[in-house]
């Protein structure tokens, strides 16, 4: 059975794709085809920012590609040895919140430690910061992209939580996204599931999924990575058949079996 994956590989230099591997276990045939290309913006104001972490009293990272973002600050050797020095062992002192497991093993790779991974989401990530942040105290520095969801901002202002957000990235559409998926159709044919892994990706997918598709779209099992991701798709019209419980490799593929394993017992 085939699954495609609308979502970036891992860094070539880490081994297979954890998703690619688990839904192999699974005895799927899982293709990723990239979605999306981002543009990294506001580096120097990022690190000018980093440089004083006595003016916030933590940071909050939603995104793999925040942390990307301050990578590419680090590759600057003298900006490489102003954090390895002393900027990373006082950042160290404070809060690193992290909305999930990808983002906090990228907030390792920088030397820091980060909290809050097992939220999954940005509702359960503000209700976390929120139960461990004191009211109008220091502001949480939140380097994130230009399309951010306003659930977090807007649960920690209730809340009198004070977050600084500067926007480091632009998401836009993969320029190879049509074409990739153009040869999948017509190589492989049909997918039994298709993943999206971002609200991005339903936008910048769906029309050519529906002309690639025509009829045979009804057939196909719609997976989520998570409920921001579910809530997209159902907006967009898209019959959502399986989220995972958590944005892990195997709570995926677990709920891509379940669905397609009813899918088989309600046909036969």
């Amino acid at each position: 059975m085939k699954v495609l994956l609308l979502k970036d590989p891992k860094d070539k230099d880490s081994g297979p794709d954890p998703y690619i591997k688990e839904l192999g276990l699974y005895g799927f045939e899982a293709t990723l085809i990239p979605v999306l290309s981002f543009e990294f913006i506001s580096l120097e104001s990022l690190f000018e920012k980093l440089s004083h972490p006595e003016c916030y009293g933590g940071l909050v990272f939603t995104s793999p590609r925040a942390l990307e973002a301050i990578k590419i600050c680090l590759k600057e050797n003298s900006k490489n040895e102003a954090w390895s020095k002393y900027l990373k062992q006082r950042w160290n002192t404070k809060p690193a919140y992290v909305v999930g497991k990808a983002t906090a093993s990228l907030v390792e790779e920088i030397g820091l430690t980060p909290q809050g991974e097992k939220s999954g989401n940005a509702e359960k990530l503000a209700e976390y910061i929120c139960s461990r942040e004191k009211p109008n105290s220091s502001a949480l520095l939140f380097p994130c992209g230009a399309l951010k969801r306003e659930v977090l901002p807007t649960v920690l202002r209730e809340k009198a939580v004070i977050l600084e957000s500067l926007t480091v990235y632009q998401t836009t559409q993969h320029t190879d996204l049509q074409e990739s998926l153009s040869s999948y159709f017509s190589q492989k044919g049909i997918p039994e599931s298709i993943v999206f892994f971002s609200p991005s990706g339903v936008k910048f997918c769906l029309q050519h999924l529906q002309k690639l598709s025509g009829d045979f779209i009804s057939h196909i099992k719609f997976a989520a990575i998570g409920p921001t991701t579910a809530e997209a798709m159902e907006a967009a019209g898209i019959l959502v058949s399986s989220t995972a419980e958590s944005p892990t490799p195997r709570d995926l593929a677990a709920g891509i079996q379940k669905a397609l394993h009813l899918q088989n017992c309600l046909s036969k």
